[in-house]
């Protein structure tokens, strides 16, 4: 069995979650790879054993079905040292013409299973004086979002949840952090559907610059890991206006363009 420690990234088949699971294995860190693309979790897998000389083992599974997490706890061989909750989603369209499965699934993948993977592996972690949690949040957890009410609602979930949780760790070892970027170039814009609304105009971070930020901020210890300077900004903004002014500031940004 390999003495390197060992990591879980979730969303792992490309975009920030790739490029974190390339930042864990050149760190040193064997793999455990999910997602729900097979073909395309293999490839990487391949990609990162071979180029850094790690173990790579892949599970595919969907978030949204709520036997997912036991699936995954099931095929591990060894305790986790490091878990990246990246996998999530958004929706970028108003709540009322949004259809109940879609919300259903965003709550799932970006809380439910979240918060499952965290209570699986964070405990052995305390246990052990070691390791750590990197969530993969967003500077919208800082924010609300109207036309995409429910995901800033997740990740406003995910920030409360990692900043409790780094207070609670707090002197074990362990490291709970959380990624808080902006728009990123990766698939999730499509999928979102942001390419319908005025924000398909602001300028994108790259992918691995972005994993690299992340992954550095947690290697130190930081709980909110919020990259660049303009993200900086936006984060503090509730702090300088009422909540239905900056409500109502983001429904001007993510109006629809037809």
């Amino acid at each position: 069995m390999s003495e390197r420690p060992l990591a879980l990234v979730t969303g792992a088949s490309g975009g920030i979650g790739l490029e974190l699971a390339r930042c864990a294995a050149a760190d040193g860190h064997d793999l455990v790879l999910v997602a729900r693309r097979g073909g395309a979790l293999e490839a990487v897998a391949g990609e990162l054993a071979s180029r850094y000389r790690v173990g790579a083992q892949t599970i595919v599974a969907d978030l949204e079905d709520p036997a997912a997490v036991g699936l995954i706890g099931a095929r591990l061989e060894r305790p986790v040292d490091v878990l990246v909750n990246n996998a999530g989603f958004g929706i970028w369209r108003a709540f009322g013409a949004t259809e109940p499965a879609e919300v259903d699934g965003m709550v799932a993948v970006n809380v439910a299973a979240l918060t499952s993977l965290t209570r699986a592996h964070l405990p052995g972690m305390v246990a052990r004086g070691r390791g750590g949690v990197l969530n993969v949040a967003s500077v919208a957890g800082f924010l609300s979002g109207p036309n995409a009410a429910v995901y800033y609602a997740t990740k406003n979930y995910v920030v409360a949840l990692t900043e409790g949780l780094a207070v609670e760790v707090r002197g074990t070892g362990v490291t709970v952090s959380a990624l808080c970027p902006g728009p990123v170039e990766t698939g999730f814009q499509d999928r979102a559907g942001m390419g319908e609304t005025s924000m398909k105009s602001m300028a994108m971070m790259d992918a691995r610059t972005c994993a690299e930020t992340g992954w550095r901020g947690f290697r130190a210890g930081r709980v909110l890991v919020i990259p660049g300077a303009g993200n900086k900004a936006l984060a503090k903004v509730p702090r300088l206006m009422p909540r239905q002014l900056m409500a109502r500031m983001v429904a001007g940004v993510q109006r629809p363009d037809h």
